[in-house]
Formats: structure tokens, sequence, C-alpha cells
């Protein structure tokens, strides 16, 4: 089901529609970006999960006067974008909303309406943009591995100040006993808190220390660190398929073997959306079987080109990668699934460097991977992968 948002109206006398203005402030809209309805307006938040980067833009006119009218009955209405690009308008209660209270909604609010069918929009067309851009964040591979090291944010605690008898506390020795066993109290937190703090920072600079040596050192000479090292490059790429990698490294980190479990064709997505100039329908249509099969080439080009360029990034004494890609098919004349190698290439570390890694934008990427030594059988017309063998 299509994203959902939740606004809150009211029915006056007149029927005229209106934000709450009882001070709720609901939010709706994909990840990333929502409408914030409430009783200052409604605002458009964006933003970039995990940066802490945020933008919020008003999107209704602020009107002169935010006062309730009497009479006044308070409507709350969840809209939606359906699969087909149709909306669907529903009360508190689930149930569909009145053909007068969607008409309503539509005439006095369009604009909040159409910002969130573009963003369904873009976050249709988006989904299918990404299968073969995939290779656009690759690393380059002349910047090598650089330790960044680490801040210890605990705080060195202080020394406590020594507590003193005031002028007749001089006279009482219960009051400066008193202040005496607090003072060795207070000190001996204070040298107890100190020793874990010092413990705590010997392990941040020995873990540090390991770090550095690990990425300046270890990854050049050593094949578990290159192991490790390259595990986790290509667990941090974010990949909009499931794809799942197995690599070897061989000749001492100077060639690395990888086999790339690719998606099947029937994962990728088949609708394309563009916003309607006045109603309010998205229009989605069906993509053709050649141009599926022409976005799944691009996303495996995609794919083998970006993990080439992260396992080069990683590994700074490598010269040469054997990767291949296949996908599970079932044998026509069996009916069992099998794994089709669909592509596989021989990469040297030379000819890989020759790439205009601040240009990645103007590559085609099927002609990009066919710069090397490549193993495929395209059909130039349709886009089909025929199977291959591999290197």
């Amino acid at each position: 089901m299509g994203f959902r948002f939740r606004k809150s109206i009211k029915l006056a006398p007149g029927i005229r529609i209106n934000f709450s203005g009882s001070g709720a402030s609901l939010s709706f809209g994909p990840r990333g970006a929502s409408v914030s309805v409430g009783s200052r307006g409604t605002y458009l938040n964006t933003g970039i999960p995990g940066t802490g980067l945020y933008s919020r833009e008003r999107l209704d006119k602020p009107s002169r006067s935010q006062n309730t009218s009497s009479g006044k009955v308070s409507v709350s209405l969840k809209v939606g974008v359906n699969d087909d690009g149709t909306l669907h308008f529903l009360d508190q209660d689930g149930n569909a909303a009145s053909e007068q209270f969607v008409s309503l909604a539509k005439q006095q609010q369009p604009e909040v309406i159409r910002h969130l069918m573009q963003e369904k929009c873009e976050e249709i067309n988006g989904s299918i943009n990404i299968l073969g851009e995939i290779h656009l964040g690759t690393s380059n591979p002349l910047i090598k591995p650089i330790f960044n090291p680490g801040t210890f944010d605990s705080q060195k605690p202080e020394l406590p100040v020594e507590n003193k008898p005031g002028f007749f506390g001089k006279f009482f020795s219960g009051i400066v006993n008193k202040i005496k066993e607090e003072n060795i109290s207070a000190m001996c937190l204070y040298e107890a808190t100190l020793a874990r703090w010092k413990d705590a920072e010997k392990r941040f600079v020995a873990n540090e220390n390991s770090r550095q040596y690990f990425i300046e050192k270890a990854i050049y000479k050593d094949m578990p660190a290159m192991e490790q090292f390259l595990e986790g490059n290509l667990n941090d790429i974010v990949w909009p398929r499931e794809t799942n990698v197995s690599f070897d490294i061989v000749e001492y980190g100077k060639q690395v073997n990888i086999d790339i479990d690719l998606p099947e064709i029937e994962d990728m997505p088949n609708k394309i959306a563009s916003m309607p100039q006045r109603n309010f329908k998205l229009s989605i249509k069906e993509m053709s079987d050649a141009q599926v099969r022409k976005l799944y080439l691009r996303h495996i080009h995609s794919v083998v080109f970006r993990v080439v360029g992260e396992t080069f990034a990683a590994l700074p004494v490598l010269q040469k990668i054997v990767i291949s890609g296949f996908s599970q098919r079932p044998d026509s004349s069996t009916g069992v699934t099998q794994d089709d190698y669909l592509i596989s290439v021989i990469v040297d570390r030379s000819r890989w460097e020759e790439i205009d890694f601040n240009n990645l934008n103007s590559l085609d990427i099927v002609e990009a991977i066919g710069r090397f030594e490549v193993r495929r059988d395209i059909n130039d017309r349709t886009g089909a992968c025929k199977p291959i063998s591999p290197f």
C-alpha cells in the first residue's frame, strides 16, 4: 500500500475546510520527507536519514486569523496514494470519507495533496533510476584508505573541593569530624572515578593505535586484515535489491576472485509514474518487457562496477580482479532452478585507474564494463542476457 498522510480539517458554517486549530500536529509522507499539519500551518519537512541535515518549507499561506469559529466540527481524514495512482480518503474510523469532504479537500488544499502525489511519483521513479546508478557512488582507487583518529569524549573527573568547617565549627569536634569524613569519602570516590577514566582512556588509545596499524599497515600485507577490511567496505554499500557477494583473496593480496549472486530480473520494478497536469491521479504505466530487460542489464553492470571499484579502493596492493555475476533461473528443459552466469570480467588496476571517477555521470555503464576483458551474451535489440561460462 502507498504511504499515507494524516491531516485535521474543520467543517464550519459556509462549508469551509481549514486545518485544525487545536494545536495538534500530525506528520505524513515517505521516508526522508514528511508534511506536518497543525495549528501553525502546513510544512514540507525534508531530510537525509542519518545525516542530521534538515529543511522546512511552508506549503500553505498563513491565514490572517486562526481563531476557531463557533459551531465548527473537527473532522480527521487520512489521505493516501494507491498503487494505481488514485487517492483514497479515509475518516478516523478507517471508513471511506464522504464525497463532499473529498471534493472540498481537493478544492481548498490542492497544493498539499499534489505535493504528496509528487513525492509518491518521485518515490516510484526513484526506485527505478537507482538500479542503474549504483556505480555513481564508487570510490576513487587513487585515494588510499585513511586513518581518521577518533576523539575520547569522556571528560576527566575534577578534583573535589575540600570542605572546611566555618568559624564556629572549629569549636565543635563533631562538626569537624563529619566534614573530614565527607572530604575523605569525596576523595575516595574521585580516585575510583579517576582510575576508571584512566582505564577507559588507555583502552581507547590502544584501540586507536590498533585501528591505525590496521588501516596503514595490516591491509597492505596481512591477508585476514584484507578480508576483514574488504568485507566491511562491501557491507557499507546500500543495495536497492538483495545482492550477495563472495570473494577469495589470492596471490598475497595481488588478486581477488569475486562471485556476485545477482537479483533476479523478476525483482525489477515494472511501473513508471508521471504527474497529471490537473486532476488528482498519478499516471502509472507498465514498462514493456524490453524496458525491464534493459533496466536489468544496466543494473547488473552497475553492480559489477561498484563492487570492482570498492574492492580496488579497499585494497591498495590489489592488481587484478576476476568478477562474475550469476542469477537463479529455471532450466527450460527440466524446470530445475540453476545458477546461470550472465557476466564475467577481468579487470586490471592500471586500466581501472584510467576512468575519471569525478565524472561517473557521463559513463554508459554497459560500455564502461565492455572496456575490459569480458564475457557476456547480450541481445542488442532486447537487452536479454544469455548464460555464459565465467572466467
